[in-house]
């Protein structure tokens, strides 16, 4: 027995012995409406949904435009041009990075002197690690100023 949804979308296909005498209440599982379908009255259920008519397209061909685009000359410049990635690395760029490293380094100096107390006691040598970094430090502006 073929049962067709009330939004005439979809047909079903089900054995009669599904179905009681009485009836039953039926659920499309696409549209998820529910109706109730008595196989004794022999009815024939209308969409209740007009489906709309498909529009067909309009192929237009005009002998003109075709042949007026056959003959266009092709200009040197309208080729299809592939780009080649540039090297974005640049002086500036090189120069921010110097700059950000200088400025984490200083940052984590600072940190370890803060924190050297505690630390020294998972860093045994940290103390004298520090001592001749800001030594090194120190000397590096002594030279940098005596070039002037």
């Amino acid at each position: 027995m073929i049962i067709i949804c009330p939004c005439g979308e979809k047909k079903f296909e089900v054995d009669e012995n599904l179905i009681p005498d009485k009836g039953r209440l039926l659920k499309c599982g696409s549209c998820n409406q529910t109706w109730f379908f008595n196989k004794n009255v022999s009815e024939q259920t209308e969409p209740l949904i007009d489906k709309p008519a498909k529009q067909k397209k309009i192929l237009y061909k005009d002998e003109n435009i075709d042949k007026s685009v056959s003959k266009a000359p092709i200009k040197p410049g309208s080729e299809l041009v592939k780009y080649k990635p540039k090297y974005n690395f640049t002086f500036g760029k090189f120069l921010s990075y110097i700059i950000v490293s200088i400025i984490t380094f200083v940052a984590i100096i600072i940190a370890l002197d803060t924190f050297k107390s505690p630390l020294s006691s998972i860093f045994p040598n940290l103390e004298l690690v520090l001592y001749n970094l800001f030594e090194t430090l120190r000397d590096l502006i002594l030279f940098a100023k005596d070039l002037n």
